[in-house]
């Protein structure tokens, strides 16, 4: 044979062999869910020389060896689907397992422990999806790669053995403890609470390694659990010393010039009205009657950006905070007592400036004309909350005829507010007595008064006129950050609502209905046993409020647009609404979106960071009142149910522990996900949402912030 028909043998070898594997491979993806043995194959392609059918088993093992085919053990060969990636963010869930919630899908992820390649909590991941997961059930996944750790330093608590030091991290997501050589405990004491950085990560079952940043106290002292919170969600513990003296530079002197430009309120009767324990006031209410029998009442909110310029330090400062954050003992201010608790706060009898919204309303809470602009006001007194309910309650004392109409004209709003589809949730909030080195003596539960909801009602009438003004003014062309929240999730609506028809209620979830609907079950199950755990899922199954520049509405108030404006000296989109209204009232042109979206997303990221570190630290004092109580027995209400354990809200003190399922011994208890209970497997015995139970508290962990409850059996019962 001649080498030319040699090459021209080979050549058409290849081209049969190319055809043959893409009909191999085609056959295979078109019957994913099947295995087929080589003769199957060849049968299924019509294939009848004997050559060609050597090549279809050579073509097999070399598309397996080369992963496009899988081979199984009985030698009969199925598809492999490409595998898919996608990144994400960790989310571990407990020692077993994580989730990887990803915005490339609309489902997150569970990858097993031995699955994450040592990632952690917070770490953005690259993620290989199994492809062999059955359609409807929950994606499962490995991490192949971790792009960047979500954190570096950990809070814990130290230990030392002969040989070694450890620090045992109080985050319940941290799930390694951490090796510390002898020389980098930073002069650490054995059980003191410590900040350690890591600087090798964990790998081949290696825990991770790290050094003592600083000493926080000892473990189970108040500074030192407090600081430990602090630290653990990256909260500052003191502001730069060049912003301290940035703020102290400031001129607080009000030059005659400037008060010339602003509308002079310090003739007109105004007021704020606070907690008892207040230090700032960034809000004050003034009242006048018009001759036409008509109220004016003016908003006047602190005027935080006269004296808090753009990307100036202290501007950059309040926008890394974002939010003041009230732990239970301590506040961790936005802006420096110099600005917050002096030149901006509205201190009694003196002058102040501020950014007003004053409305001229009827007899029947109507908005009859609206002005905003800067101002200058003179509070003429500053009123507790309790010492304001008292003058309404009996309609005497000081300035008892103003807050009247002031409060039936906020009642008047409110009544308006809730027909027109605002959801009436009301939660009950819990504070603590303290001593004077910060030991709970007592929890006392906070109550709502009218003199609360006055305040409320003004301020949200401000925040929604504000918007809806911005939003007028230019077609909704004018960029504006907007106070948003969208219509819950269907699925969790859905889920709530066949929950709530278990108790015999019934939920519309149109969402043209569901408002309404939301507050008729409020109202039917107020003073019933289903109350508090109804309403508890309510709340969880509403979006989250957010920040934005997309003026989409507020669901849980039904506005059509919503912001916050009235409080710059705690929280800093209040200063960029103050900023941006302030710049279309002299005609602006529409901002950039971009650069304002990211300031609302920072926004509000930081606002979920505060709002997970107040609860630490009322868990934390929960907890620290609950340890002098082991072995007392309390009545509770069964408020969670989850795979490993039923979580337990104490009636008294609105404390809340954990029913560990190992830990009932009557029975075999399973989980029952889509009913919100357990089951004794051998006496049906439920124990769902809602129950009314009897506990006793066996144990508590400070440093996880944990309360572990037992179950006390009926006295009633054999």
């Amino acid at each position: 044979m001649t080498i030319k028909k040699k090459r021209k043998k080979k050549i058409q070898s290849a081209i049969k062999g190319n055809r043959l594997q893409t009909q191999i491979i085609g056959l295979l993806e078109n019957n994913v869910r099947r295995t087929f043995s080589d003769r199957q194959i060849i049968k299924r392609l019509k294939i009848t020389h004997k050559a060609a059918k050597h090549m279809v088993i050579i073509l097999l093992e070399d598309l397996a060896e080369k992963g496009k085919i899988k081979q199984l053990r009985n030698r009969s060969y199925s598809f492999v689907k490409e595998p898919e990636y996608v990144t994400g963010i960790v989310d571990y869930v407990n020692p077993k397992f994580a989730y990887v919630n990803t915005e490339e899908l609309e489902n997150d992820i569970r990858v097993p422990a031995e699955h994450m390649k040592f990632a952690l909590d917070g770490d953005e991941v690259k993620v290989m999806i199994f492809a062999n997961y059955r359609k409807g059930r929950r994606l499962a996944g490995k991490v192949t790669e971790i792009i960047n750790r979500g954190r570096k330093e950990y809070v814990g608590r130290i230990e030392f053995a002969p040989k070694y030091v450890f620090v045992i991290p109080d985050s319940r997501k941290m799930h390694f403890d951490i090796f510390v050589p002898q020389d980098q405990i930073n002069k650490a004491s054995n059980n003191d609470k410590v900040i350690v950085r890591i600087v090798e990560w964990p790998s081949h079952d290696k825990n991770p390694v790290g050094v003592v940043i600083e000493v926080l106290g000892k473990a189970g002292e108040n500074d030192a659990e407090i600081h430990s919170i602090m630290a653990e969600f990256g909260l500052p513990f003191r502001f730069p010393a060049g912003v301290i003296q940035a703020a102290k530079k400031i001129n607080g002197q009000i030059p005659e010039s400037e008060i010339k430009k602003r509308r002079d309120f310090r003739n007109e009767t105004t007021f704020t009205i606070d907690p008892a324990d207040a230090k700032d006031f960034d809000d004050a209410l003034s009242i006048k009657i018009l001759p036409n029998g008509h109220t004016e009442v003016g908003v006047h909110i602190a005027d935080v950006t006269y004296f808090l310029h753009n990307d100036t330090p202290l501007d950059k400062e309040a926008y890394k905070r974002a939010t003041s954050v009230y732990l239970v003992d301590r506040t961790i201010p936005m802006l420096p007592e110099r600005l917050s608790n002096d030149l901006c706060s509205l201190n009694p009898h003196e002058d102040k400036l501020t950014f007003s919204a004053v409305f001229e309303l009827d007899q029947n809470g109507h908005v009859r004309n609206e002005w905003f602009g800067h101002t200058v006001i003179h509070s003429d007194k500053r009123f507790t909350y309790e010492e304001a309910q008292k003058i309404i309650e009996k309609v005497e004392g000081s300035y008892a005829k103003e807050l009247t109409i002031l409060n039936e004209l906020a009642l008047k709003l409110r009544v308006e507010r809730f027909m027109r589809g605002s959801i009436n949730f009301e939660t009950t909030e819990v504070k603590f007595r303290l001593d004077g080195k910060g030991k709970p003596l007592g929890i006392i539960r906070k109550v709502r008064l009218d003199a609360h909801k006055l305040i409320e009602d003004f301020m949200l009438l401000a925040n929604k006129r504000v918007a809806e003004f911005v939003y007028r003014q230019n077609n909704g062309k004018n960029t504006f950050a907007y106070r948003i929240h969208d219509f819950p999730d269907p699925d969790r609506i859905k889920a709530f609502s066949v929950f709530a028809r278990k108790f015999g209620h019934k939920l519309h979830t149109g969402q043209d209905s569901l408002a309404t609907s939301l507050n008729n079950l409020i109202e039917d199950i107020e003073g019933k046993p289903e109350q508090n755990v109804l309403q508890t899922l309510a709340i969880r199954s509403m979006a989250k409020a957010k920040y934005t520049t997309q003026p989409t509405g507020h669901f849980g108030l039904a506005f059509p647009h919503y912001a916050h404006f009235t409080s710059p000296i705690r929280r800093y989109p209040d200063v960029m609404v103050h900023r941006l209204l302030d710049y279309y009232l002299q005609k602006g042109e529409p901002v950039s979106r971009i650069g304002l979206e990211e300031k609302c997303k920072h926004s509000s990221d930081m606002e979920k960071v505060a709002a997970d570190a107040e609860r630490a630290s009322i868990k934390y004092k929960q907890v620290e009142y609950i340890q002098s109580l082991k072995e007392q027995e309390f009545d509770g209400i069964v408020s969670g149910v989850i795979e490993y354990g039923v979580f337990v809200e104490l009636i008294e003190n609105k404390c809340e522990g954990m029913v560990r399922i190992s830990s009932i011994t009557d029975d075999y208890y399973e989980f029952d996900e889509n009913n919100y209970c357990i089951i004794g497997r051998r006496s049906k015995k439920k124990i769902t949402l809602g129950d009314y139970v009897k506990v006793k508290v066996v144990d508590t962990d400070i440093d996880r912030r944990t309360i572990d409850l037992a179950f006390v059996p009926d006295r009633n019962t054999s």
